[in-house]
């Protein structure tokens, strides 16, 4: 049987362990979640990606277009004319 001295360094080394696992699992989130949202872009059916453009919204003056043809959040290629639901002005 412990003695209460014992289970306290018991409880001390335990924490201290789970402690770094946890704060190296911390330093790792953002790459994973950059590597993550990189992976997971849209259809360009899930948007309704045209083309062309729709009145004066055109990919090239959206936010999310990444010339010279891809977007942020639409995979496949993108055309600089073309439109989608998700357009955004560019600030």
């Amino acid at each position: 049987m412990m003695d209460k001295r014992s289970k306290l360094q018991a409880r001390r080394e335990f924490l201290q362990k789970t402690g770094l696992q946890v704060a190296g699992l911390a330093a790792l989130a953002p790459v994973i979640a950059s590597r993550a949202q990189a992976q997971d872009k849209l259809a360009p059916e899930m948007v309704m990606y045209q083309n062309q453009p729709k009145d004066n919204q055109r990919c090239d003056g959206c936010l999310h277009f990444q010339p010279p043809n891809a977007c942020a959040i639409v995979s496949g290629e993108i055309k600089p004319e073309g439109w989608c639901a998700v357009w955004a002005a560019k600030g």
